[in-house]
């Protein structure tokens, strides 16, 4: 199916999303260091029964950059805006690392916008201080070093098996290196920093959850996610055994089932 690429205005930046498909809408969100194209190998799957929206979020991909200090409630805010855009007036949300912490905010918002979401290697806690200062870390290297040195270092890690994933890990590095500014990455940081703890939107979500879990995950540690993925009353677990944070490239048959079947399940209950 055709692709169309689209765009907004928000807060006086430009920010770009892919539509594609027919069916359920279903929002794609992209993590850090990431943009819309992480999902490519997911679409194929999903155009054919969802309404694909894919957007770069601010900073990443062809996206412009927020001005001044950016919360994650504002990236929540921008994913509204290509909502309204599109004139969607519910749909499903996937969220991606970052992504998930979007997800987290836009829920806390707009519960009515969801008929579904889920968290994908992602977390409802706030940063632990250890994890506050390792990001602080990580933002004194960006600022000294740029952002090529930083994701030639962090990105391997993302990997369970990195010499399988030795061409992924690759592309992620160019296309990083060459489509994030510092200060984009930098924003990031300071956003997730400042990000608060938002386990009570588990419990009190009125819609299904999906969880995707990464047994060797580094970024969002498996016990960590297994603990706090029971808390909605509609959880749905699936747990990715050769995965760390990368599912959708690590264990891409198996992510697209996972991902394919509970949106059809939605898609079903919603007719």
């Amino acid at each position: 199916m055709s692709v169309q690429t689209k765009s907004i205005q928000f807060r006086g930046t430009n920010i770009v999303y892919k539509v594609q498909g027919y069916g359920v809408p279903v929002l794609l969100l992209h993590g850090f260091g990431e943009d819309s194209g992480i999902w490519d190998r997911q679409l194929p799957i999903l155009e054919s029964t969802c309404h694909l929206i894919i957007p770069d979020l601010p900073g990443s991909g062809s996206s412009g950059l927020l001005a001044g200090e950016v919360g994650i409630e504002d990236y929540a805010e921008c994913i509204r805006e290509v909502l309204r855009e599109e004139s969607i007036q519910s749909c499903s949300m996937i969220g991606h690392s970052m992504g998930g912490y979007i997800t987290l905010a836009f829920v806390e918002k707009y519960p009515e916008l969801l008929t579904s979401w889920g968290l994908f290697h992602s977390t409802a806690y706030a940063d632990s201080d250890d994890k506050k200062n390792a990001r602080r870390k990580s933002i004194d290297f960006i600022l000294q070093h740029g952002s090529g040195a930083f994701l030639d270092t962090a990105i391997p890690g993302l990997f369970y098996d990195q010499a399988k994933n030795h061409e992924n890990i690759n592309r992620l590095i160019s296309r990083g290196s060459t489509g994030f500014k510092p200060e984009a990455l930098v924003q990031y940081y300071e956003a997730m920093i400042r990000r608060q703890d938002r386990t009570n939107i588990l419990r009190e979500a009125s819609v299904p959850v999906l969880w995707i879990l990464g047994q060797h995950d580094q970024a969002v540690p498996f016990a960590q996610g297994l603990q706090q993925s029971y808390l909605a009353p509609q959880s749905e677990v699936h747990i990715l055994r050769e995965t760390a944070h990368m599912g959708m490239l690590e264990q891409t048959g198996l992510t697209n089932e996972i991902l394919a079947n509970f949106l059809h399940n939605k898609l079903m209950i919603n007719k």
